[in-house]
């Protein structure tokens, strides 16, 4: 799949294709609906399938400080976009002045001069343009002056989570937030992932036999709520059931927000410096502060019972 950094990216003579826009974060069940119909498209035509997002996210472009947490970094979205088929993503660095353009100009700057669409598929609720003036029935009307069709796909998935709310990026962060892992999974169709970099931590885990991964988390990332989860350190391919706790580590008066991983069953590991996920599967309980060392030390091998027969079930 290609990946595109801007317009200036997209190779010279660039032929017809099928389009679908949007920030996509996630990319759950309701978008997969959406970035599949335009891969079928585009396989019916014999032409590529291309997806159009924005870096960094509109909002905190158009009101700086509203950057919304983010389920997905661009390289996880694209290559959950690969695996859909989609042939080519293109990155717009979204700025105030991209910002401005009028939705008939955004039309022609992407998706006539550089995509030479042939088909756009949408949900029914998207907006562009300025102001998000622009919306699937000015981009059909655009369509006819511009030699190129509309498809909008209704992207209304429901399930169990969020007491049967539409699948959406925003009821997935809410679900994060809430550390209900399990129905984030059930609206993204795959468990809920942080990435970022192992660094050195107090180190507290391996004194106390639980060596954990702690993992520096990327800018903007959602991270569940505080708390123990079941989940797997994906490293280098390899996933690796753990026991996850996100918090402050009240245990030791600590005052930093961390994500650490135990690689269960796992010996000898060596991961700083290296970029990892870690899959949350399901919550386990809420963070604590124990008594007693040795009360907290019972808990955890508890957790890390509990978190090896929970990873089997979700298996």
């Amino acid at each position: 799949m290609q990946r595109w950094r801007g317009l200036e990216d997209i190779p010279e003579g660039w032929g017809r294709s099928v389009v679908t826009i949007g920030s996509y974060d996630g990319v759950h069940r309701g978008h997969q609906l959406i970035i599949g119909k335009a891969v079928a498209r585009a396989r019916e035509l014999g032409i590529p399938a291309v997806v159009v997002t924005f870096d960094p996210h509109p909002s905190e472009v158009v009101r700086p400080g509203t950057h919304p947490p983010l389920l997905a970094p661009h390289d996880r979205r694209a290559e959950l976009m690969a695996g859909l088929g989609v042939d080519a993503v293109l990155i717009l660095p979204f700025t105030k002045e991209f910002s401005k353009l009028a939705p008939a100009d955004f039309v022609v700057k992407v998706l006539v001069d550089k995509l030479h669409a042939q088909v756009v598929v949408e949900g029914p609720n998207f907006r562009f343009g300025h102001k998000a003036t622009g919306n699937v029935a000015t981009l059909a009307e655009l369509g006819t002056t511009y030699d190129y069709t509309v498809e909008v796909i209704d992207l209304y998935e429901r399930g169990a989570a969020g007491g049967g709310e539409p699948f959406s990026s925003t009821l997935t962060r809410r679900l994060v937030a809430e550390g209900d892992v399990a129905g984030a999974t059930e609206v993204l169709g795959r468990p809920h992932r942080v990435e970022g970099v192992v660094v050195r931590g107090a180190q507290r885990g391996r004194e106390l036999g639980f060596p954990t991964a702690n993992v520096e988390t990327l800018p903007h990332t959602a991270i569940p709520a505080d708390g123990v989860y079941a989940g797997l350190l994906q490293v280098e391919g390899e996933a690796m059931p753990a026991a996850i706790s996100v918090g402050t580590n009240p245990q030791f008066d600590g005052t930093a927000r961390t994500v650490e991983a135990y690689a269960i069953d796992r010996v000898g590991l060596d991961l700083y410096g290296l970029h990892v996920g870690v899959d949350f599967v399901a919550y386990i309980r809420g963070q604590e502060k124990f008594d007693t060392l040795d009360a907290l030390l019972e808990r955890m091998a508890v957790d890390v019972k509990l978190a090896r027969g929970l990873i089997a079930d979700a298996g």
